[in-house]
C-alpha cells in the first residue's frame, strides 16, 4: 500500500533501505545452498561416507525450507523482525553445526554421528533459516513497490539465484586456500559472515508506515476463507504447476555438470556453472519485471512451458546430450536448454508470489506464499533423486577420460521432464484462471470493439 509519504523523495529512499538492500542480504546468503555441489564430494571424503550419502542433506535442506515456510507463513505475515531474527540464527547455526560435523567426521571416519548432525544442522536447522529468510522480505517488497511488484520480488529472488554465482569461486579459493581441513573451516567462518549479513538486513527490514496488519481474526479470513474466493481448483493448478517447474528444474540441473563434461566440455564446467547462475538470477528478475508489464501473470508460466517444451524436445529430437561433443550445433542446442531451463526455474520462483497476489490481494500473502512453498520442499525430494535413480538405471556407463558417465541415461532425463512441462502447460491452460485485471481489460477490449 502507498501512501503519500511514499511518494515523496526522502521515503523513495527508504524502499530501497528498508526493503531491497535487506532483502538481497538476506536472500544472497541463504541462497548459497544452492553451492551445495561445490563441496558435496569433499564433505563425503572427509567424514569417509560416499557422495550419495551426504547428498541427502540437500534434499532436507529444501524440503525444511518448504515445511517451515508453510508452517511459519503466519509468524513473517504477523511480525517480519520476528521471522527474519529466526532465519539469521538458524541459518548461522546450521552452518556452523555443519562445520562441527564435518571436523568431527574427519576425526572419526564413517561416523554415523556425523552424518547424522549434518543432516540435523544442513538440512533441519538451516532449512528453518531457509524458509523463514525466504519469506520474510517478499511482502515488504511488495508493499513498498506496489506499482512495480514482480520488479521488486524478482530482485529479492534474484539474490537468491546469484548467490550461487557470487559464493562459488570464494568457496572454491576457501577449500583450497585454508589448508588441511578447509572443508569444515569454510563452513565456520562463512556461518560468522552471513550472520552479520542478515543481522544487518534483519535490522533494516521494515514495512511502510501507511500499512497496517488487520489484528483481530474477524478482519483477517482464513487462509481457506481466502483461497476458497477462487475456485479451489484455480489455486492447486497455481500449486502444481510450480512444484513440476521446480521438479524439472532439479531434474536437469543436478546433472547439470556431467552433461556438460558429457559434450566435451569438461575444462568449462565451472564457467558454464556460472553462466547458469547468471541466467537463473537473471530469469527472476526478467520474467518477474516483464510480468508487470502484463494484464495476467500466468502468461509468463505458459512461455516458460512452451519454450521449455521446445528447447527439451529439439535435444531429445538431435540426441543432443548423447551426440554432441565435437558438434558445435548439439552443443549449442544442449547448452541453450541448460541456460533457459535455468532461466525459466528462476522465474518460476520470482512470480509465484505476485501471481498469488493478483489472485488473493495482499492481506495474507506471507501464508499463502509460504504454503505453495510446501511444492519446492516436496520437487527437493523428488527433481535430483528421480533424475539420479533415471540415470543410475537406464542407458550404459563408459568411461570417458578417465571419468564414469552415462550420456543415454542423461538423455533419457529429457523424456520425464518434456512430459511434466506438457502437464504443468495443461494445468496452467485449463486450472489457473485469468485474474480479475484480466477479465476487466478482456471486457473493455469488447466493449471498445462494440463501440
Amino acid at each position: 500500500m502507498e501512501t503519500k509519504e511514499t511518494k515523496t523523495g526522502g521515503w523513495r529512499a527508504n524502499k530501497w533501505v528498508r526493503a531491497a538492500i535487506p532483502a538481497l542480504l538476506l536472500h544472497c546468503s541463504i541462497g548459497t545452498v544452492y553451492c551445495w555441489s561445490i563441496f558435496s564430494q569433499e564433505i563425503a571424503d572427509y567424514i569417509g561416507f560416499s557422495k550419495g550419502a551426504t547428498e541427502w542433506a540437500f534434499s532436507f535442506a529444501i524440503f525444511f525450507l518448504g515445511m517451515s515456510a508453510a508452517f511459519l507463513g503466519n509468524v513473517v505475515e504477523k511480525d517480519i523482525h520476528k521471522s527474519s531474527l529466526i532465519a539469521t540464527i538458524c541459518f548461522a547455526i546450521g552452518m556452523a553445526g555443519t562445520g562441527f560435523f564435518i571436523f568431527l567426521g574427519g576425526q572419526n571416519k564413517g561416523s554415523v554421528v556425523s552424518l547424522i548432525g549434518i543432516y540435523i544442522s544442513y538440512g533441519f536447522i538451516m532449512g528453518i533459516g531457509l524458509g523463514t529468510g525466504y519469506l520474510s522480505p517478499v511482502k515488504t517488497l511488495m508493499l513498498w513497490f506496489s506499482d512495480r511488484k514482480g520488479l521488486a520480488t524478482g530482485l529479492a529472488v534474484a539474490g537468491f539465484g546469484a548467490a550461487k554465482a557470487i559464493a562459488s569461486p570464494i568457496m572454491q579459493w576457501m577449500l583450497h586456500g585454508l589448508g588441511e581441513g578447509g572443508i569444515y573451516k569454510m563452513f565456520i567462518i562463512l556461518a560468522g559472515v552471513y550472520f552479520v549479513m542478515m543481522f544487518i538486513g534483519h535490522l533494516l527490514l521494515k514495512k511502510p508506515e501507511g500499512w497496517h496488519e488487520p489484528q483481530s481474526k474477524d478482519a483477517k479470513p482464513s487462509i481457506m476463507q481466502v483461497l476458497r474466493t477462487k475456485p479451489i481448483t484455480n489455486y492447486i493448478g497455481i500449486w502444481l504447476m510450480f512444484y513440476i517447474n521446480i521438479t524439472c528444474g532439479l531434474a536437469l540441473i543436478s546433472q547439470e555438470k556431467m552433461i556438460v563434461k558429457c559434450i566435451g566440455l569438461a575444462a568449462s564446467v565451472g564457467i558454464i556453472s556460472t553462466i547458469s547462475a547468471i541466467f537463473n538470477a537473471g530469469g527472476r528478475l526478467g520474467f518477474s519485471a516483464w510480468a508487470d508489464t502484463m494484464k495476467d501473470r500466468n502468461t509468463i508460466y505458459k512461455m516458460i512451458f512452451i519454450l521449455s517444451i521446445a528447447f527439451t524436445a529439439l535435444v531429445m529430437v538431435t540426441s543432443g546430450i548423447k551426440n554432441g561433443e565435437g558438434n558445435v550445433l548439439l552443443i549449442i542446442l544442449v547448452l541453450v536448454l541448460i541456460f533457459f531451463v535455468n532461466a525459466g526455474y528462476g522465474g518460476g520462483f520470482s512470480n509465484v508470489p505476485t501471481l498469488l497476489s493478483d489472485h488473493y490481494g495482499m492481506g495474507s500473502i506471507s501464508a499463502i506464499h509460504g504454503i505453495t512453498l510446501s511444492a519446492w520442499a516436496f520437487a527437493g525430494l523428488t527433481g535430483n533423486q528421480v533424475a539420479t535413480y533415471i540415470v543410475n538405471h537406464s542407458g550404459e556407463w563408459i568411461d570417458h577420460e578417465g571419468v564414469k558417465m552415462n550420456p543415454v541415461g542423461y538423455q533419457n532425463v529429457l523424456y520425464f521432464t518434456i512430459a511434466l512441462y506438457i502437464i504443468a502447460l495443461v494445468l496452467c491452460l485449463i486450472l489457473v484462471r485469468p485474474t480479475d485485471k484480466a477479465l476487466e481489460a478482456k471486457a473493455a477490449k469488447k466493449a471498445a470493439k462494440k463501440a
